[in-house]
């Protein structure tokens, strides 16, 4: 299993509760700030997570780190660390409702990340990422908006907490709510309650409504964006372990 230390800032509480994984964590949007270039590592931790708990980890390439937003690549051939299934099958390899049926039934696994990359855009204090996908032609696909905490950080990680429903814009500005099957699921079998998942669906009307009036960073000209083709890829944390 994963075992990564979260750093030694010292915590200056004011913090939303504290969450397992995140003791001496800050919130973004203060400095001190990345320089582009910097190599980070983003996880997704659970509620319950302990160190040596399955997680997502992605090391990405810091873009642009200020009081608005923190912006960074992940690079195609990434290697990652996922869950997946104690027999090493991916999650989605089982039923909806055996994800959070049977929490205990996860490993973790040493993988690479596929496809063309990801750009993600964190605006300081709201609790979604702003993902950007494009075509294997170049082409900009869409705007993948990954409902979760507001993002703590320590000296060189950030952490959150995925909510399990995501927004998907389109160039053409129209929305489209994704995984509410997944969020009943978490709900009925005790990830989240139901006043949760009000909360993330009051998170998902807020993204419209900045899509509605066309806020950042859909505004932004991220699409246009594209890699130094010169950055080498980001390695895992020292100490990283998987079962596969």
């Amino acid at each position: 299993m994963v075992n990564v230390s979260s750093g030694t800032t010292p915590d200056p509480g004011g913090l939303p509760a504290q969450r397992p994984g995140t003791a001496g964590m800050r919130p973004s949007g203060p400095p001190p700030y990345w320089q582009p270039g910097t190599h980070i590592w983003w996880h997704y931790r659970r509620r319950t997570w302990l160190p040596g708990s399955p997680e997502t980890v992605r090391p990405m390439t810091v873009v642009r780190d200020d009081a608005d937003a923190l912006v960074a690549w992940l690079a195609p051939g990434t290697p990652v660390l996922r869950p997946v299934l104690t027999d090493g099958r991916d999650l989605r390899a089982a039923q909806i409702d055996d994800w959070y049926r049977r929490p205990d039934n996860r490993a973790l696994k040493r993988d690479r990340w596929r496809g063309t990359g990801i750009l993600k855009v964190a605006p300081t204090g709201v609790p979604w990422s702003v993902w950007l996908f494009w075509l294997p032609d170049g082409r900009f696909r869409n705007w993948y908006v990954n409902l979760e905490d507001v993002h703590v950080r320590d000296d060189l990680h950030v952490v959150t907490q995925d909510h399990v429903l995501d927004v998907v814009v389109h160039p053409d500005r129209t929305v489209r709510w994704k995984d509410e099957d997944e969020l009943a699921a978490a709900v009925r079998w005790g990830r989240y309650d139901a006043a949760d998942a009000a909360e993330f669906e009051k998170d998902a009307r807020a993204v419209e409504e900045v899509v509605a009036r066309w806020g950042s960073p859909f505004r932004d000209g991220w699409e246009d964006w594209r890699p130094d083709p010169r950055w080498p890829i980001p390695a895992l944390p020292p100490g990283a372990r998987a079962d596969f």
